[in-house]
């Protein structure tokens, strides 16, 4: 039997022809306060925390992502996305902005009720985080046309109304924060994905629904949810 040939992950980037290579997606929990007060979890004082998401969750902007299997509460979160340009090792927050390539809107989609059944069995968020199609990702906007994104408002409508809203300088702990804390633990490397949390708002999405999601200053990230399908479909 031929070896089956499994194509890579990418995102377009801002004013490129070539795309950018995905290596590994990281999500940072709890980084905005009233998202805290919101879900009812976790101490505002946390040190960060950080789980994984499969390379290939990550789908382009304009996708049509398919209402996933097992939930009846599949919920959006909208984040700031920093990429990763440069090998980053045990670096310092000041350090960190000269690994950062770009930045981009991204959506961490989460079966809400599996993700709350997991935590009251005190196992892992896998189920809940961790599937196909979870972290859209829109266009990658290299720092070179953007500069680095630390204020601005970061909001997502659904239909064409407002449902989640803030702004980039609420978050707790700050991109380069972020990215020192995350490089103690891992060897950071050209392709990763950063997602830094996200505020209050989140709520559940149907069939049907247009996400519409925006950091000010980044290129918009939109997709529309559709129809239910068998993971094996």
């Amino acid at each position: 039997m031929p070896r089956p040939i499994v194509p890579p992950v990418t995102l377009p980037v801002l004013g490129e022809d070539e795309p950018f290579p995905v290596r590994r997606v990281y999500l940072v929990g709890r980084n905005y306060v009233d998202h805290i007060r919101e879900m009812k979890e976790g101490d505002e004082r946390d040190p960060p925390f950080f789980f994984q998401k499969p390379t290939d969750s990550v789908v382009p902007p304009d996708s049509v992502v398919d209402y996933p299997p097992e939930t009846s509460d599949f919920q959006f979160e909208v984040e700031l996305v920093a990429v990763i340009g440069t090998q980053a090792r045990n670096v310092t927050p000041e350090q960190a902005p000269d690994h950062v390539f770009g930045y981009a809107v991204g959506l961490d989609l989460t079966r809400r009720d599996r993700q709350r059944e997991a935590c009251k069995r005190g196992v892992a968020w896998e189920v809940g985080k961790s599937f196909d199609q979870s972290a859209p990702c829109g266009l990658v906007a290299p720092v070179s046309a953007v500069g680095h994104i630390t204020a601005g408002e970061i909001s997502i409508d659904v239909n064409g109304e407002r449902r989640q809203t803030g702004d980039i300088r609420q978050m707790i702990w700050k991109v380069p924060e972020i990215i020192a804390s995350l490089s103690r633990s891992y060897v950071l490397k050209p392709g990763d994905l950063i997602y830094t949390g996200t505020p209050a708002g989140v709520g559940a999405v149907v069939p049907g629904d247009r996400l519409d999601a925006s950091v000010a200053g980044l290129p918009p990230l939109t997709i529309t949810i559709g129809e239910a399908r068998h993971p094996a479909g």
